[in-house]
C-alpha cells in the first residue's frame, strides 16, 4: 500500500495539482488585497460608505448585556445576533469575479500559446490508390 501511495504521489498530475494549489493560495491573497485595499475603497468613495463589511440588516434583537457597537457587524456576529450580511457577500462576489476573470484570461492565453497544430492529412499509400482505381474500373 505504501508503494502504491508513493507511485500516486510521484505522478506528474499530483505534483502539478500541488503547485497549482500553492500558486492559487498566493493568488487568492493578492486578489483579496486588490479587492480590500484598492477596489472597495474606490467603490466606497463613490457610494459614501467606507466599509462594505458593515452593510447588514439585523434580523434579531441584541442579546442582554451586549456592550459592543450595535452597528459593528463583527461584534454582532460574535455575539450571535442573526443578521443578513449583504456587504460581506458583495465583497466575496467581487473577489470571485476578479479571480474568475483572471483565470479566464490565463486559460485563454495558455490555450493560444499551446494550441495543438492540426494534423496534416495522411497520404494514402500507393497500393490503396491502385486498389481504388481497380475497384472503380471494375464498377464501369
Amino acid at each position: 500500500m505504501l508503494e502504491e501511495f508513493k507511485t500516486f504521489i510521484a505522478r506528474g498530475n499530483v505534483l502539478d495539482l500541488a503547485v497549482a494549489v500553492v500558486i492559487g493560495a498566493a493568488f487568492g491573497t493578492i486578489v483579496t488585497s486588490l479587492t480590500g485595499d484598492l477596489l472597495m475603497p474606490l467603490i466606497s468613495a463613490l457610494t459614501g460608505n467606507p466599509d462594505f463589511s458593515n452593510l447588514f440588516i439585523r434580523l434579531g434583537s441584541l442579546p442582554d448585556g451586549f456592550a459592543g457597537d450595535p452597528n459593528d457587524y463583527a461584534a454582532l456576529k460574535a455575539a450571535g445576533v442573526p443578521m443578513f450580511g449583504y456587504g460581506a457577500f458583495l465583497t466575496a462576489v467581487i473577489n470571485f469575479l476578479i479571480v474568475a476573470f483572471a483565470i479566464f484570461i490565463i486559460v485563454k492565453n495558455a490555450n493560444r500559446l499551446f494550441k495543438k497544430p492540426e494534423p496534416a492529412p495522411a497520404e494514402t499509400p500507393e497500393d490503396i490508390v491502385l486498389l481504388r482505381e481497380i475497384r472503380d474500373s471494375l464498377k464501369k
